[in-house]
């Protein structure tokens, strides 16, 4: 590989964490996207190069990746061309930050390409281009976590305000996709405009709440906190079981379980890889009754973000 190409590995995230809508995500290890990027001067703009693994758009325009490396270079200084090939290994539509990963591979990699010259903050807010693509809306809970790892907190968008959460050592995460498409769009449609006050209180409690258990890792504190009064009543209704999974999970020893991001995916986090081990029984042994076809992981929490990825 030379100076002019890069391939780089993009996590999948769960975003939310139950009561931080829009503004609180992690990332996932060993689950992800990977994409190559060459830089070429043979044409100007951005060109979808091989796409594997999923049936995804070749225009650029249409293609999240796209969009993203779009938004970045018209903020450069480049003139010439990038070639973005992708192996597309999280499902659109799944809940796990598919459209980020392509949008946070995309400008990472481009800008490692281009010498590094955007912070990750702005990296962040051209990523964000690819997410109103997919979502109909410029969010950044996922692309946040995708690109500094961890646990991110969107403090605000408009200035866009990042920054990383401590991430307690022994957090886990078991996360359930049902093989179903939900897409983020028209999960975002079937939300309320307006909450009563004494609900914004309490899920802001609960945000509150949750960021100090992670800082202090009190995970008492963590799992009574990861409750989501506002969006979660809604969105759990277009998702098959999800009372029987959660009850299964909490049994089993989670610390909370939920929606991650706009679903069908859910997500449940425990203290250590054992009691996520068990959380993964159960929910294959509550799910299987349905039914339906699912996938299912048990993930660190991955302290890095997009980063290079080395190839066999």
């Amino acid at each position: 590989m030379n100076a002019h190409e890069i391939s780089v590995f993009a996590p999948a995230t769960i975003a939310n964490l139950s009561c931080g809508f829009d503004i609180l995500g992690l990332a996932l290890e060993g689950i992800g996207d990977t994409m190559r990027l060459e830089l070429t001067n043979s044409f100007s703009g951005v060109q979808i190069g091989t796409v594997t693994g999923m049936d995804l758009p070749k225009t650029p325009e249409k293609n999240v990746a796209g969009v993203a490396a779009i938004a970045l270079l018209a903020a450069s200084n480049y003139t010439g061309g990038v070639i973005i090939d992708i192996d597309k290994r999280i499902k659109p539509g799944s809940g796990i930050g598919s459209s980020a990963a392509s949008a946070a591979g995309a400008v990472w990699g481009l800008n490692a390409l281009l010498g590094h010259p955007f912070s990750t903050t702005e990296l962040i807010g051209f990523a964000m281009e690819g997410e109103a693509l997919a979502s109909g809306a410029a969010h950044a809970d996922n692309v946040a976590p995708a690109l500094l790892g961890g646990i991110a907190l969107v403090r605000s968008t408009r200035p866009l305000d990042v920054v990383r959460v401590h991430t307690p050592e022994s957090l886990h995460a078991c996360v359930l996709h049902p093989q179903i498409e939900l897409k983020t769009s028209d999960a975002r449609k079937i939300l309320k405009t307006q909450i009563p006050l004494h609900l914004g209180i309490r899920q802001w409690g609960n945000v509150g709440g949750l960021i100090t258990g992670f800082f202090t890792e009190d995970y008492g504190l963590i799992g009574r906190s990861l409750e989501d009064c506002i969006v979660e009543p809604i969105r759990s209704l277009l998702i098959p079981g999800f009372d029987m999974l959660r009850e299964a999970a909490l049994q089993a020893g989670a610390l909370g379980f939920g929606i991650s991001g706009s679903g069908p995916s859910v997500y449940a986090l425990t203290r250590g890889s054992e009691i996520a081990e068990r959380v993964r029984e159960a929910l294959i042994k509550t799910y299987t009754q349905l039914g339906i076809p699912f996938e299912i992981h048990v993930s660190g929490i991955s302290p890095s973000g997009v980063r290079n990825h080395k190839q066999d």
